[in-house]
């Protein structure tokens, strides 16, 4: 998907507030290769200075963050800007968590990790409901990604990650080895 295939309105700022330093970046890349003029910050009071000051058209925000809450963020940009459409993002899911994020103002609920094809679909969508997606990700695609993510904040501790994902050291370490699933 690019610039030329998406239906941008004049207003193409766009806000990502992500403590995932590598994900937000790879997320940064892809909206502005689709035409987003974006804003990419790590913290809750980063984001709340930009909500505060220049609010966006769009944001993606993530739930949990290292000092504090994304619902703060998303309920800051509706204070500044009610048209401002808000998807928030999260490796954490569960149904209070997504109730609590549209009750806050959040027109989507993604779990991570998001394609950011995903993340265009959820902001661009007219309805209340985003279509699904054309290729979604495999179980086990998930399943991998969610390894290498758990993983990598375990600073590539292949111990401490097979004990905070209740596997085998020995089996992680195959799973590790193995090229990511498709």
């Amino acid at each position: 998907m690019t610039e030329t295939d998406l239906d941008l309105p004049d207003d193409k700022s766009l806000l990502i507030v992500d403590d995932d330093a590598p994900f937000r970046t790879r997320l940064g890349r892809a909206m502005t290769s689709r035409g987003f003029i974006v804003s990419a910050v790590g913290t809750v009071s980063e984001a709340m200075e930009i909500a505060r000051g220049n609010p966006p058209a769009f944001a993606v925000v993530d739930l949990r963050l290292e000092d504090g809450d994304g619902l703060d963020v998303v309920r800051a940009l509706h204070a500044s800007r009610d048209d401002c459409r808000a998807v928030m993002l999260t490796g954490y899911g569960n149904i209070a968590t997504a109730v609590a994020a549209v009750k806050s103002g959040a027109i989507d609920y993604l779990a991570k990790p998001a394609d950011a094809d995903d993340v265009v679909k959820a902001l661009l969508s007219p309805g209340d409901k985003p279509a699904p997606p054309d290729n979604p990700m495999s179980a086990d695609r998930i399943r991998w990604e969610h390894i290498q993510r758990v993983f990598e904040l375990c600073d590539h501790n292949v111990s401490e990650t097979a004990r905070r994902l209740n596997m085998h050291r020995r089996t992680l370490q195959r799973i590790l080895a193995k090229r990511a699933p498709r």
